[in-house]
């Protein structure tokens, strides 16, 4: 296969061909066209031996591979990985072979990565998105524990005398970052709270709701929540619901990917905000939320949006995302 900088493509090996046809010598137009000599009889071998078809570029893969993996070991790779789930160097230790055999011949297969698959039923996941902003928004907690003033082990390290001295320190307990993201545009909105209670969760709903608006989604269709009794039972959480004039869906029961967009936006918090720096205190940590969030909506780039912001995908009236 040519690339972008070889000195010959297609046109270019005809051209060769039509002026050594005219009866120029190989070797002047091989030189003019910054090609080897040899580059340039074997172009014109090529084309008198199978015409304008020998131009064209061939698979550079053997004719013949005497030490391919047999059919048989092949049909046991994938039958490990179809029934088992297992990766490469697992199914390697199994047979007995390289795990870089195993990897090819999954590949050769087309078999999808396990990080595609549910591992309970072994089906390819399949990815949704909601055609129009507002028309789902995915609500969340992230548990994150409480950080002393002067910093945790980020801070200090791991010897044994911090280890000791956090045994007889007092617990400090856990903060709760209730997140909402829109599942159309992945605009994200979350706060810090003591608590994840009905009251709490309805709170931040109408909040979450609040600031949405302020960003372009003026309303808000659906809801997804899991199943945790403050969202399911809570006539609190109710309330808020028929306040911003939504309907309440639930997510599978151990089905996280129901709820992908808010569990990968938990991840995304807790790496580039929670554990991004060695907070000193829990109201520093509290302090840069705000700053994570607009770098988020509005700078980061997310890559089920074509490397644009999520507030691209909100309607705006500059047009400078589209």
């Amino acid at each position: 296969m040519y690339h972008r900088n070889a000195r010959l493509t297609v046109h270019g090996r005809r051209l060769l061909v039509e002026r050594v046809a005219a009866g120029r010598p190989v070797a002047h137009v091989a030189a003019e066209m910054g090609i080897s000599r040899a580059t340039g009889y074997k172009w014109v071998r090529r084309h008198r031996l199978e015409g304008d078809a020998g131009l064209t570029d061939r698979p550079s893969r053997p004719h013949h591979s005497p030490r391919r993996t047999t059919a048989e070991v092949e049909s046991q790779i994938l039958h490990l990985r179809r029934t088992r789930r297992l990766g490469p160097a697992r199914i390697a230790g199994i047979l007995g072979l390289h795990a870089s055999t195993t990897h090819r011949v999954l590949t050769r297969h087309r078999e999808p990565r396990l990080a595609w698959l549910d591992r309970p039923t072994g089906q390819p996941i399949r990815r949704y998105e909601r055609a129009s902003p507002g028309e789902l928004v995915h609500v969340d907690v992230k548990k994150l524990g409480r950080l002393r003033d002067g910093g945790g082990w980020r801070v200090h390290g791991r010897d044994r005398a911090q280890r000791n001295a956090a045994r007889t320190a007092p617990r400090v307990g856990y903060e709760y970052v209730h997140c909402a993201i829109d599942d159309h545009t992945r605009l994200a909105y979350a706060e810090i709270h003591p608590d994840e209670t009905a009251t709490t969760c309805a709170t931040f709903l109408r909040r979450a709701a609040q600031v949405f608006a302020t960003h372009g989604i003026p309303a808000i269709e659906r809801v997804m929540t899991d199943n945790a009794m403050a969202y399911r039972r809570s006539h609190a959480f109710a309330q808020a619901m028929a306040d911003i004039g939504a309907s309440h869906r639930l997510t599978r029961s151990y089905r996280p990917q129901t709820n992908g967009k808010a569990e990968r936006f938990n991840r995304t918090l807790a790496e580039e905000w929670a554990y991004a720096q060695a907070f000193t205190s829990g109201q520093q940590r509290a302090d840069a939320l705000p700053q994570f969030l607009h770098h988020y909506n509005h700078h980061r780039a997310h890559t089920a949006l074509g490397g644009h912001p999520p507030i691209s995908r909100v309607d705006n009236v500059s047009g400078h995302y589209s």
